[in-house]
């Protein structure tokens, strides 16, 4: 019993350490094309760009890596929901920062700093729920 409940925290501890590395990939592309987009156009859509971007990347890394779980049109739906909803905390977390007095560099790594651990919970809940039941 002690056995098992040690391996179900060494899996869980492993699983945060692969989202970790796979919101790392996600944020740097998301980041660096906000980064570079900044110069052309404002902060919302900069980001809204590098978000898109890194989505495609982070759904490809999350199944396969980080949760490997089989893709599956259920699953990749509660994906794009719950990204969705990471992008509005995003958006108005960004922007709330930026409105605080943060330049437009920086505002996002508070912003990154509160939605990061959301986004977690809420892809993990989507991604391991069994949708056979």
């Amino acid at each position: 019993m002690i056995l098992d409940s040690k391996s179900n925290r060494n899996k869980k501890i492993k699983e945060i350490i692969r989202f970790g590395v796979t919101g790392f990939v996600s944020t740097i592309i998301t980041y660096g094309v906000y980064y570079l987009l900044l110069f052309f156009l404002n902060a919302s859509i900069s980001f809204t760009v590098g978000y898109i971007v890194a989505f495609i990347v982070n759904y490809i890394m999350t199944v396969s890596f980080t949760f490997r779980v089989k893709a599956s049109t259920k699953n990749g739906l509660g994906f794009v929901v719950s990204n969705i909803i990471n992008y509005g905390f995003c958006v108005f977390f960004l922007n709330f920062f930026i409105w605080c007095g943060l330049s437009k560099t920086i505002a996002p790594i508070p912003m990154y700093a509160i939605c990061i651990p959301i986004n977690f919970l809420i892809v993990r809940f989507v991604m391991k729920k069994n949708w056979n039941k």
